[in-house]
């Protein structure tokens, strides 16, 4: 059995950290550096303080993010050919990173929750620090598209808050039975380790 505070794998944490640096000084050289703040590219800061740190469940949060956010990605950012490597780094490299240390970190029932509440929280400050034309993580206004549907933006964010969260507990429970979280030694949370884990 390898456990997960071995050095090797606690230094996959510098892959996300790369990414996420990749995307920063993108978006300085660029411009708009409070696109940094929207969850996939600041999922995978998560993911390598999660993996630096050996917490399981900021691991956990940040893996469960990378599925919407390479999905929005993609649809938003690829399908219009307007990708930069960092971009694409960050959202594909930062799954790939995220699907293999799942496989030893486990899914258990509860990280959906940890993924949510990380959502809100960015949610929050991407209201209080970005620029309204940016609409980073949709904090500001409606999403473009869907303004008739709503008469408010707090009507939208309330169903879009609602449909998150069901989408992040349906992509837990999905990740759970691929790789269920099995008994852990006792011990602080971020570092016990999976007795099922060879």
């Amino acid at each position: 059995m390898r456990e997960l505070s071995t050095t090797k794998f606690r230094l996959l944490g510098l892959l996300p950290l790369i990414f996420f640096l990749a995307q920063t000084f993108h978006y300085w050289r660029y411009g708009g550096m409070g696109n940094l703040l929207w969850m996939c590219n600041v999922g995978n800061l998560l993911l390598a303080i999660g993996l630096l740190l050996n917490h399981r469940e900021l691991i956990r949060a940040a893996a469960i993010w990378t599925i919407p956010g390479l999905g929005v990605w993609f649809w938003y950012v690829w399908l219009s050919g307007d990708t930069a490597v960092s971009s694409t780094l960050a959202h594909v490299g930062g799954l790939i990173v995220a699907l293999i240390v799942l496989r030893r970190v486990r899914m258990d029932r509860l990280a959906w929750l940890y993924a949510f509440a990380w959502y809100l929280f960015l949610q929050l400050v991407s209201r209080l620090t970005t620029a309204p034309e940016l609409n980073v993580n949709v904090a500001h206004h409606i999403q473009t598209g869907w303004e008739s549907a709503f008469g408010s933006f707090w009507k939208f964010w309330l169903v879009m808050t609602a449909v998150v969260a069901v989408g992040l507990w349906a992509i837990g429970k999905v990740l759970s039975l691929l790789w269920p979280a099995g008994h852990v030694t006792t011990g602080s949370s971020s570092d016990a380790i999976d007795a099922n884990v060879r």
